[in-house]
Order: structure tokens, then sequence, then C-alpha cells
């Protein structure tokens, strides 16, 4: 939390039981957020869930019209569909609405924010929307964030090109996604046939450069949801980079994959000292390179010591890794301490 603020206020988590809505509630917690009361919603179905907030056992509850009473926040961690039903009923009631899901966005209504580049890039201020009530922010998806602080490092060195090379985990699909690999793995060891119902594909022991007809989205789809959202946000404040996406046969962590090449040679240590200007952690000479297992829990992207490449001059390559439900999650919360200095909320 930002020193000095004295503020508390109502927090909603719609969605709590998702991966995001529990690592939301963790990243709050962990980063002492002066919530008053945190909310727990989701689904009906799953009401009347024992869990615990701030220390206290408490129970998931319904979703409904009245779940945003004297909410002064509300995060949308959950589906796309309860975003794109509530975010209004949430306003409405009064709440600073902070979307994880990309709903909203979509229909170019929220403002995308990522505090951590602000050193760059500085957010534009929320739009009104006709009613006196501020629009809601975006909370952009870790392959955003990722591609996005990467661009914004390197712009001031001129890049000739950047392409980026992300690998997706698959609880980006959720918990659903994590199970299917889980089960995949289990069966294809014990020589039994493997069912697919998330990513229509066989996503154990393989790399994935596309889904199955029946995965929706897909993997091209989810491709050019990232550039149109990097390209937006960038504004032509630094070069869109090149994107490409492998899903990766691991559960948690999204690693990548970055080229650049430049005009002009660039040590290594002026790139790191860039990166590392916008939130990013680069590794000691005696450490080992950042992997999805070492970034567990971590809420910065980690990136190796900075390569040149041995055939292209003025070329380099960057890996890097990031806990990537701990990143939105972070990203999300910190929007929320901004908004908290804020006199409007």
């Amino acid at each position: 939390m930002p020193g000095g603020a004295e503020k508390s206020t109502r927090v909603a988590i719609v969605g709590a039981s998702s991966l995001r809505g529990k690592e939301v509630k963790l990243v709050l917690e962990d980063r002492n957020f002066p919530a008053s009361e945190i909310i727990l919603l989701d689904e009906p179905v799953l009401a009347g869930t024992l869990t615990e907030a701030g220390g206290e056992p408490t129970f998931i509850r319904a979703l409904d019209e009245d779940s945003f009473e004297k909410a002064g926040l509300a995060f949308f961690a959950g589906s796309a569909q309860d975003a794109e039903r509530n975010w209004q009923v949430a306003q409405r009631s009064g709440a600073r609405v902070i979307d994880m899901t990309g709903a909203i966005a979509s229909t170019g209504r929220a403002t995308a924010w990522i505090p951590s580049l602000e050193p760059a890039l500085p957010r534009r201020a929320a739009a009104g929307n006709g009613s006196g009530k501020l629009a809601p922010y975006s909370s952009p998806a870790p392959a955003v964030i990722i591609t996005c602080a990467l661009a914004a490092g390197l712009a001031q060195f001129s890049p000739v090109r950047v392409a980026v090379m992300l690998f997706p985990p698959v609880s980006e699909r959720d918990q659903a996604g994590v199970d299917e690999l889980e089960n995949q793995t289990t069966n294809l060891l014990s020589f039994r046939p493997i069912e697919k119902p998330v990513f229509d594909a066989q996503v154990a022991f393989n790399l994935l450069a596309g889904y199955g007809e029946e995965c929706k989205p897909a993997l091209k789809d989810l491709r050019a949801a990232i550039a149109r959202d990097v390209a937006t946000y960038l504004m032509g404040r630094a070069p869109v980079p090149a994107i490409q996406l492998v899903q990766a046969p691991v559960f948690y962590g999204y690693a990548f994959a970055s080229y650049a090449e430049f005009g002009s040679p660039q040590t290594p240590g002026q790139l790191e000292s860039a990166l590392r200007n916008l939130g990013m952690k680069a590794t000691a000479p005696d450490e080992d390179a950042p992997s999805n297992v070492s970034v567990a829990g971590e809420g910065e992207i980690q990136i190796a010591r900075i390569e040149a490449d041995p055939s292209v001059a003025n070329g380099v390559w960057i890996w890097g890794a990031v806990d990537n439900l701990r990143l939105a999650a972070v990203n999300a919360v910190q929007i929320a301490e901004e908004l908290l200095e804020q006199p409007t909320l």
C-alpha cells in the first residue's frame, strides 16, 4: 500500500473461487491492503463454500443485485460473462470496478492500466461513461503486461525489431485447464485414453501451436487479442512487438523468449537496467535463469542475463518467466491502491 494511506474500503471479489480470485485475495492480504471487509462472490452453486479472508472464516456469497452494497472496490476475476452482467450493477452501487477478465475492455468501455509501467507509459485518465461515473479500469492479461513491459523498456534504444514468443501455462484456462493437464498426464503414464474437454488436444508432454477445433477461444484468437491489447496500450509510444504463442504443458508460470535487434550496439547491462526500471528483476551472474518453478509466488517479471545473438550483429535474446496468477493479481491490486489514494473513491 502506498505510504501514508489511511483510507479503508469494502472490497468485493467476483469469481472468488477462480484461480485469479483466490490470488487477488491473497495479494490483498499480503500487501496489507486497508480493506474494511472482503466480500467473496461467485455463482449461486458455489455459495456457502467455507473459506477465509483476512485470517477470519467466511463464506462465498451468491452473486446478486445486492452483492455490492457499500462496496468501494469490485474486482472481477472470474468469468467474462459475470463481468459483462454485473460490472454496471457494481458501478451503480458506488464501487470502482477493476476488471481482470478482459470482458469490459473488449467493448472499449474500460481503461487499461499497468501501474509498474508508468515511468515509461503514463496511464490515460479514465473517461466518463455519461452517467457521472468514472469508467472501469481493466487490469490486462499477463501476456499483455509482459509484452508491454518489454516494448516499453527497449523503446529508448530504438530497436529495429522486437519479437516475443510466449509460453502460456494451462492455468490461464483456470482450474479446468489445470485439471485437464493433470488428468491427461496421469492417463498417458497409465496407457489409458485421454479426455480433452478444454483444449480439444493433447497438451500433456506436448507443445501446441494451435488447439483442437472444438476449443474456444482458439490459440490464434488469443494471440490476436493479445496483439490488439498491446497495440492499444502502447498507442504508438513504443514499437509493437511481433507476438507468437505456444501452449506449454505446464501448470503455472508464464515463460517467454524475446528477440530484439538494434541499429547500433547496446550493452546487456544498459538493456537490463532499463527493464529493471519498469519493475523487472534481472538475475545475478551467479544465479540460475528464472523458470516456471523458481518464480512461483513472485509478483514481478524475472529475466535471465541478456545474451547477444552469435549470428546477428546488434541482436539480443531475453529469457524470462513470471507467476502468471500472481502478476495478474498484483497488477489489479496496484490499481486499487492507486485508486484508494484518489479523493473520488
